[in-house]
């Protein structure tokens, strides 16, 4: 009777303990469990945005756009970094073009401000700098009449301080600012100033040798700029010369903008310059296509301070253009507005602006890049035989088969290809010394990984050296803390692991025997 009692009492043994071990290891294990989860949750939370904005509109002489940047309130080494969000265009011509009504400027500007506060975030409009930059066509106005421009600049304030940004100002940057920042956003763009930012750009080719920045080609329809840094040669025109610290690096960059040469302003050189020995109002223009006609009001061509007063004056009040479609003649014809016979320093350009020795790769952008878009010239490396012949065959066409063909062109625009790729030959050529030989340094681009190549980005980063930094943003604990509390709480799971396994491993009937 005892045995069986006894073999009974061992089916069941008695655990280790009491129940109040039990209680309190399972109160540690959930709590451990809790702890871990609460550390690893509070320090791997993603920590709010700290992103800041700001607004650059490009007031150029034929268009305005707006640019919306975004960078981190943190900064890399006192230079944001900033990105593109957003693009509007603004419908209508430059601002220069409402010189004499400037009241419709605030409403010329309202489509894409009213933009702006959309896509910015509510509670940052107020911290959010609004910088407008005028280029050429206003640069123009000025000269033909610092009053006009200076009503238009206060125009364009009044409308821009009615948003609730935080308007910075509005003013015309010279052509020096205009080409350095456009050497800059290209740049940045292809991440040369800062490599750990742009490392998933280090796919693009790079040059080789010492050249470790380069150049940039701007063309707008005002003004053309040249950008870039003579590693092995003195600045001679120091009103070609600026100095920039960017990323904590200094750069001593070449710039040079050539006013009235952009492609508008040089086609008006171009047929002031054929007419002036013309005996009546038909020109046979060889920049226009075979069987293209327009009429021209004198005055409107000459309605323009690129055009000197001496050449103001025809027996005339119209012209007809009359389209031939010659593309060595429209060569010939544009090489006439470039004086190339003059040079007070030991190397130029033209018009006697001193210009370094050509140096690493190019980045030619804003028209050089639409134009040669439009006729399928952007391949990197295409040779200058080759262009040559696609433009020569492309001047040669018909303008009825051509109207035909680009239904959705405005005929203005499509009439205009031909010259504008014949000048941009003659430009990089005759005017900056490309020549077959280096012609494949040249690259024409658009956009660069979402942002536009342009003056404006460049801008914006150049502007954020003064913007200050913030205190970035850090996990509530600190590193040592974190992994201190994490250890601490995984021993104390598996010390409750390790008595548990101990307490039911073990009954104590089984150390004691069976009796």
């Amino acid at each position: 009777m005892s045995n069986k009692r006894i073999s009974r009492s061992c089916t069941k043994p008695k655990r280790c303990g009491s129940k109040n071990i039990l209680v309190i290891l399972a109160f540690l294990f959930f709590l451990a469990v809790i702890a871990l989860i609460t550390v690893g949750l509070t320090q791997n939370k993603p920590l709010p945005k700290n992103i800041k904005y700001g607004i650059v509109l490009d007031a150029g002489s034929s268009h305005t756009n707006m640019y919306i940047y975004n960078w981190p309130a943190e900064k890399e080494n006192d230079t944001g970094v900033v990105q593109q969000v957003e693009v509007c265009k603004v419908q209508g011509p430059g601002i220069s073009g409402y010189s004499q009504n400037v009241k419709d400027v605030g409403f010329y500007l309202n489509k894409c401000m009213d933009r702006a506060e959309q896509v910015i975030p509510k509670e940052q409009h107020r911290k959010t700098p609004v910088y407008l930059g005028a280029t050429a066509g206003m640069r123009l106005l000025r000269l033909e009449s610092s009053d006009l421009a200076d009503r238009v600049l206060a125009a364009v304030k009044q409308s821009l301080t009615s948003y609730p940004f935080d308007f910075q100002g509005a003013r015309i940057i010279t052509g020096q600012e205009e080409g350095a920042y456009g050497w800059i956003t290209i740049n940045y763009l292809l991440g040369k100033f800062n490599q750990t930012i742009n490392s998933w750009l280090h796919f693009l080719p790079s040059s080789e040798g010492p050249q470790e920045t380069s150049g940039a080609l701007d063309l707008g329809g005002a003004s053309t700029q040249i950008t870039f840094v003579p590693l092995k040669e003195d600045i001679e025109s120091q009103d070609n010369s600026l100095h920039f610290r960017l990323y904590g690096k200094n750069y001593d960059v070449y710039t040079h903008s050539f006013l009235c040469y952009g492609k508008d302003q040089a086609l008006r050189l171009k047929l002031v310059s054929n007419i002036q020995d013309a005996e009546n109002e038909v020109l046979n223009e060889p920049c226009f296509h075979p069987g293209y006609k327009r009429v021209v009001n004198i005055s409107e061509l000459f309605n323009t301070p690129c055009i000197p007063e001496d050449k103001k004056s025809l027996k005339f009040q119209k012209l007809v253009l009359m389209g031939t479609g010659n593309y060595s003649a429209c060569w010939q014809s544009i090489q006439k507005i470039f004086n190339t016979t003059y040079c007070p320093y030991s190397r130029c350009s033209f018009n006697g602006v001193f210009l370094p020795a050509l140096q690493g790769d190019f980045r030619a952008f804003s028209a050089f890049y639409f134009v040669m878009d439009f006729l399928n010239l952007t391949e990197a490396g295409s040779s200058l035989e080759r262009m040559i012949t696609e433009i020569q065959s492309f001047c040669s066409e018909p303008w009825d088969k051509l109207k035909t063909q680009f239904k959705s062109i405005k005929e203005k625009y499509l009439s205009e290809y031909c010259f504008s790729g014949t000048y941009i030959l003659t430009l990089l050529e005759l005017g900056y010394g490309f020549g077959e030989h280096n012609w494949k340094d040249i690259q024409f681009m658009g956009k660069i990984s979402g942002s536009d190549a342009g003056w404006t980005l460049g801008y914006m980063l150049n502007l954020t050296n003064m913007i200050p930094a913030e205190q970035p943003l850090y996990p509530p604990l600190s590193h040592s803390t974190y992994v201190f509390l994490m250890v601490l709480f995984s021993l104390v799971l598996a010390g409750v692991f390790f008595i548990g396994w101990l307490i039911f491993r073990k009954p104590s009937c089984l150390q004691k025997g069976t009796v």
